[in-house]
Parts: structure tokens; sequence; C-alpha cells
């Protein structure tokens, strides 16, 4: 399979907390941005609910981390299939 190059630009401490969060996973940025990707192509749109609340919602980084990893985990079978 032919591969190519994407380039994005964000924020530097997103980038180093997903990089942290991916590496305790066992992935790299690549893979995991891959997996998103493969899951998006097959749900065919965003493969979970973006909305926007009424409401303002405070949430720390170490937060969104510990969430982060606790959903990857709980689908982390089908996140491997993804990869695949």
């Amino acid at each position: 399979m032919a591969t190519t190059n994407l380039n994005i630009r964000i924020d530097e401490n997103l980038k180093k907390n997903a990089e942290n969060l991916f590496s305790d996973l066992g992935l790299n940025m690549s893979s995991a941005i891959t997996i998103f990707l493969k899951s998006a192509v097959d749900y065919r749109g965003i493969p979970f609910e973006i909305r926007k609340t009424s409401r303002t919602v405070s949430v720390d980084d170490e937060e969104i981390l510990a969430v982060s990893k606790e959903l990857i985990n709980k689908n982390k079978q089908a996140y491997e299939v993804l990869a695949k």
C-alpha cells in the first residue's frame, strides 16, 4: 500500500500529551491517527459524538487524558483490529 504525508498544526502541549498517552498505549502518533481515520471511514463519519454544550465546562489536561485512556482501553481490541 502506498503511503503519503499528512501535515497538521496543533497546540504543542496537546501534541506532547497525546504522544505520552499513545506511548502508554504502545502506539505512536502516526498509528493513532491512522486508527482514527480508519474508524471514521468505516463509521462514515466522526466515530464519536460531537456536540455543542449549553454550559461551560472546565476540564484540565489530566482529566482529559484519564477519560481518553479509559475510552481507548474499553475499545482497545477494536482499535487493534482497525490498525491492521
